[in-house]
């Protein structure tokens, strides 16, 4: 009997413990984790009409108004013609920093195209969108057309 009773009171003792440890780490975690905030110019860019094999590049700004650093931790383009590219260094409350996307121009139409950004700002991911329709460059005349007289036939 005593044992049991010995039992039951190292057991009491033990879970007062650990519920006492449970309830004092989340303050902890809440303290260390300050919020952070990112703010873009824009989360849409529109390449408009282009032509074929145009500037490929587009950049996406934005703020950290967050009291903490901003970490960009991953940035994937929703097809292989999308690909973003960030720096890795954290971004101090108050200050600016870059997402350059590059969309593959050669190919032609139209395209809507995401790039999806993990942050520490919170555990849903930000998106950006990039739009717009690529034409087909127009055609190079020929050097000189056949049977015209000038000076690239020696004037025949």
């Amino acid at each position: 009997m005593k044992r049991i009773f010995s039992l039951l009171v190292l057991l009491s003792a033990l879970s007062v413990s650990l519920t006492a440890q449970v309830t004092a780490m989340p303050e902890a975690t809440a303290e260390a984790t300050a919020p952070t905030a990112m703010t873009f110019e824009s989360t849409e860019i529109d390449y408009g009409t282009i032509e074929q094999n145009a500037d490929p590049y587009r950049v996406f700004t934005f703020t950290n108004t967050g009291d903490a650093p901003l970490i960009i931790t991953n940035a994937v383009g929703s097809c292989g013609c999308t690909v973003p590219s960030y720096s890795k260094a954290p971004v101090a409350p108050g200050e600016s920093g870059e997402v350059k996307v590059r969309y593959a121009t050669d190919r032609l139409g139209k395209f809507r195209k995401r790039v999806t950004l993990t942050t520490n700002v919170s555990d849903e991911p930000i998106v950006l969108t990039i739009m717009g329709e690529v034409l087909e460059k127009p055609a190079q005349p020929d050097a000189v057309p056949a049977g015209e007289t000038g000076m690239f036939n020696n004037g025949q």
